[in-house]
């Protein structure tokens, strides 16, 4: 014990001394005197302690100034880094001042004559810690045949000039090496190059102005330091085989004594297998068709030494044959009485099952119920589903998976048509459990005589699109169990169709369903209804409201209905089922009311906002009777005019109720007196047509009428027209027709003629417009003129007279317009008997 303690204690003591000796050289040469001086020429500057203190000493400064001539206005004053501190008339001045920052600090002496500073002196005094001990120190040889390195951790700043030295020692010999590294913070030195034989003690002293520090001692053998460089090695798998590998690496020298870990890429975990000292080892029980990673690292001495980084090898397994058993499941649907369309989906093997890149999957339908039995028919597919329309029989249905090395052991599940003795699971219900996830529970079927040996929980979306989630989710689980957490493709805020189906010998029985949701909010909108009013009711639909705002699984429905201008709140009508028909006959309502609709939707969270709303206005019954009249009389009148007695018995009741005046005849245009003389004086009116009708290919002026004046009757007691009407042409031909009813002349006054004023201008095309007609043989109303077709364009009207006892009217059309000369001619030449079908009545072309 006492060798023990008495060794390491004299080694340090060596290493103390010979380090001693080593800073002693190194100080001697740039230690400074007490007190810091500078002496100039025109004065000397003195502080009271060294040029190298710690912040918070206190420096007391003085100026001394030499002999010479200076005004009295001039004195003498300290400054630092510009700013002065004292100043005093006189030859000398002093001052303390307290250091607290790091660094440098510059003081001056200075002579300050007005406005004009001379420099005296200066001195320089700079602010630092004393070096702390060195620590954390360690050194270390990259292979074999390298130098060591040795580093260490300086501590705090110094902010001075700092010196760092390494003391090497083999115990007889001490090397001292002076650092060259920049780092503040960290100390690097490379060593001459050792042997193994020897041991070594480092030691690293520090100093500057301010003090010294020594680190601990390191004492150690080269093959404590030396780190082997990785080593270079292969990996073989034994005839390809997917679960064993073999490592080889190449002998070097001193780095005998190896270690390996490996994992998989997928895994954070490491393998470890130590003490590797042969050039080989051999790995056992690997995953097929997975990928790796191997690191190996080296060291010189079993115990003592320092090992090797890694060296790092990723590589994958070759394949083997799957041994996952494929997880699969079908629809039926019947296409009629002869087809079914059968669609299989299974669930990929995971990559521990399927030990390496699936490439195909076989699909074999055997038919069950053939007399003789025949080979199933194989399909092959890429795809993770199957879909076939075949026979409707029922079938066992096998799926493989393969790989390059093999095939998985079949799967098989029966189809079966008639599933009415294997009933469903009983009691199914679904719990929200929140975080995407939905617990299902059920009770085993009830009278069940087949062996249950499992059950199938399947789940979808309600609203889910068939073209892009074309099959759902499921789970199998076996009979035992009777819950189940659904946590894959569950999303929060959505509604599922869950089914529950119990296996019977890998035939599903009748199923059992129900609606869940992991958690759900009110509805963010609400439905778009639509409504036909009726006599008393009104018939309410609606659409449903889109998936993504359903946020949930709809529980029901309100409708609300409120009368128009009411002040009490609105009646609601509650639908419970939401799978029924999506409609509702509101009932007993009050005829000619105006009624507003709106409608909301709710889940197990809350009500959701009211939809659109409608306005529906309810007919009274009086409509509705009015209505139904109507139509019922016209209906029973066609029937009734559709029967040629019936239609007969009608007429002659309506002429016996009609007035007297309806049934009177119209009397015969031919016999009216003005008919009579207007044939005998055809003769006279027949007047050549070209004095008034131009030829219809060409269009000329027409010629200038002369207009005569004529005279107006002073007192028209009695109907008096005159027509007058001349014509001055190149023949000077006129006529002149005239009707009276009394026997005395009448009296004329002159109208006025233009020259009497402008305002009578325009009275004279009135001149053209009055015609009068002389009944003589007893008193005559003329009340309307008939219009006389004829076949060319041009169309004149006559007066009609009419035999009458009763006074006489003011005329109802007076004026008559008088046309072109292209209408004129064509109205003398008519020849025979004026009757309705040739004559038409029209005085809305007359002005007044």
């Amino acid at each position: 014990m006492l060798f023990a303690w008495i060794v390491p204690a004299a080694i340090w003591l060596l290493v103390h001394f010979t380090a001693e000796a080593c800073s002693k050289g190194n100080m001697t040469a740039s230690k400074l005197p007490h007190g810091a001086a500078e002496i100039c020429d025109k004065g000397n500057m003195t502080a009271n302690t060294a040029s190298h203190v710690q912040p918070g000493t206190s420096i007391t400064l003085s100026c001394q100034l030499k002999p010479l001539r200076y005004t009295e206005q001039c004195r003498i004053a300290i400054f630092f880094n510009s700013s002065e501190l004292i100043s005093n008339y006189g030859s000398s001045v002093s001052t303390k001042f307290l250091v607290h920052t790091y660094g440098k600090h510059m003081f001056t002496c200075k002579i300050v004559c007005e406005y004009k500073k001379k420099l005296i002196c200066g001195i320089d005094i700079e602010s630092g810690n004393p070096p702390d001990e060195p620590r954390n120190v360690s050194c270390i040889q990259y292979g074999t045949d390298g130098h060591p390195t040795c580093t260490w951790d300086k501590g705090r700043l110094t902010y001075l000039n700092t010196t760092y030295v390494i003391r090497l020692s083999n115990g007889t010999d001490v090397l001292c090496v002076s650092e060259e590294s920049l780092n503040k913070k960290f100390g690097s030195l490379a060593l001459s190059k050792l042997n193994f034989d020897s041991t070594y003690s480092v030691v690293v002293a520090a100093s500057n102005e301010l003090g010294s520090a020594f680190s601990q001692p390191l004492v150690f053998m080269l093959i404590d330091i030396v780190k082997p460089h990785p080593p270079n090695f292969s990996v073989e798998f034994e005839n390809s085989s997917a679960t064993n590998c073999t490592f080889f690496w190449p002998e070097e020298a001193q780095a005998q004594h190896c270690r390996l870990r490996y994992r998989p890429l997928t895994r954070h975990s490491w393998s470890t297998v130590e003490s590797l000292n042969s050039e080989k080892c051999s790995l056992h029980g690997l995953e097929p068709h997975t990928a790796y990673e191997f690191q190996v690292s080296c060291k010189i001495h079993p115990e003592r030494g320092l090992w090797s980084n890694w060296r790092a090898y990723q590589t994958r397994t070759p394949e083997a044959v799957p041994i996952g058993l494929l997880d699969i499941w079908y629809r039926q649907q019947d296409m009629d009485s002869q087809r079914q369309n059968v669609s299989l989906f299974w669930k990929a093997l995971s990559k521990s099952e399927a030990r390496g890149r699936i490439l195909r999957y076989t699909v074999t339908f055997e038919a069950l119920d053939q007399r003789r039995p025949q080979p199933g028919e194989a399909h092959v597919t890429a795809q993770t589903s199957y879909t076939r329309v075949t026979p409707r029989v029922d079938y066992k249905i096998t799926v493989t998976a393969e790989n390059s090395r093999g095939r998985s052991p079949p799967a098989s599940i029966v189809t079966n048509l008639s599933i009415q003795d294997l009933p469903p699971p009983q009691k199914v219900s679904a719990v929200a459990m929140g975080n995407s996830s939905i617990l299902v529970s059920w009770k085993p079927p009830a009278r069940s005589t087949a062996s249950i040996s499992g059950y199938v929980v399947e789940w979808a979306d309600a609203q889910r699109n068939t073209r892009l989630e074309p099959h759902p989710a499921w789970v199998k689980l076996p009979a035992s169990n009777l819950s189940t957490v659904l946590a894959e493709h569950v999303k929060d805020n959505v509604c599922y169709q869950i089914s529950v189906f119990a296996l019977y010998r890998d035939r599903a029985g009748q199923v059992a369903s129900v609606r869940g949701y992991s958690r759900a909010k009110a509805p963010s909108a609400g439905p778009q209804i639509y409504t036909t009013a009726r006599a008393n009711s009104i018939l309410v639909s609606w659409e449903e409201i889109p998936v993504h705002q359903q946020m949930g699984c709809i529980t029901g429905y309100h409708i609300y209905l409120q009368k128009k201008d009411r002040e009490e709140g609105p009646d609601v009508y509650t639908i419970s089922n939401v799978t029924a028909p999506r409609s509702l006959h509101i009932t007993d309502l009050q005829p000619g009311e105006h009624y507003a609709l709106w409608m909301t939707a709710l889940t197990a969270a809350g009500e959701g906002p009211r939809g659109n709303s409608e306005l529906v206005c309810l007919e009274s019954a009086g409509d509705w009777m009015t209505v139904v009249v109507t139509c019922s009389f016209f209906i029973l009148s066609a029937c009734v005019c559709s029967v040629p007695p019936a239609r007969k018995a009608l007429h002659s009741l309506l002429s016996a109720l009609m007035p007297q005046w309806q049934s009177k005849a119209i009397p015969d245009p031919a016999n009216a007196t003005w008919a009579k003389n207007y044939m005998s004086m055809k003769a006279e009116l027949n007047l050549p047509s070209s004095l008034f009708l131009h030829s219809a290919s060409s269009f000329e002026e027409p010629e200038t009428t002369e207009v005569e004046e004529a005279f107006a009757k002073a007192n028209p007691l009695a109907l008096q027209d005159k027509l007058l009407f001349s014509t001055v042409g190149s023949r000077g031909s006129g006529w002149l027709l005239e009707s009276s009813l009394g026997h005395e002349e009448p009296e004329y006054k002159p109208l006025p003629s233009t020259a009497e004023g402008e305002v009578y201008e325009q009275q004279l095309p009135d001149l053209y417009k009055r015609i009068v007609v002389e009944v003589t043989e007893h008193t005559q109303t003329v009340s309307e003129y008939i219009a006389n077709p004829v076949t060319d364009k041009a169309t004149t009207y006559l007066p009609l007279v009419t035999d009458t006892t009763e006074d006489h009217p003011e005329l109802e059309c007076n004026p008559l317009s008088i046309f072109p000369t292209t209408f004129l001619t064509p109205v003398l030449s008519y020849e025979g008997n004026l009757t309705l079908d040739t004559v038409k009545i029209n005085c809305s072309s007359f002005t007044r």
